[in-house]
């Protein structure tokens, strides 16, 4: 594989109330290309905002507070927190007091 570079600008708008693709294999929905089975995905919450996501069967996740503070499935994470999830079938996102924060979706 010949090395590759790509950049590209995913405003606050882009991600706010939802979780926005970022990268994936396949670079669908204009997310960058990475040549590894994550999908990455960005978003940004105003307060008691909430996301979902499932995890496909054998998958997965990281979630990484960027800032703001985060209930992931119940649990509290500030910011600069990281969590690693296993053994769920489906995360529940919940803004505090406004939050923005990666997920990433691992095999």
């Amino acid at each position: 594989m010949h090395p590759d570079y790509e950049q590209k600008n995913f405003s606050d708008a882009d991600k706010r109330g939802q979780l926005r693709l970022i990268a994936a294999p396949d670079a669908r929905d204009g997310a960058l290309t990475i040549h590894q089975d994550v999908e990455l995905f960005a978003a940004v919450l105003c307060p008691n905002e909430r996301v979902t996501h499932e995890l496909r069967d054998g998958r997965s996740a990281w979630v990484q507070v960027a800032r703001g503070n985060l209930e992931l499935n119940g649990r509290a994470l500030a910011e600069g927190d990281g969590a690693a999830v296993v053994n769920e079938r489906e995360l529940e996102l919940q803004s505090q007091d406004g939050v923005e924060f990666l997920l990433f979706d691992l095999a």
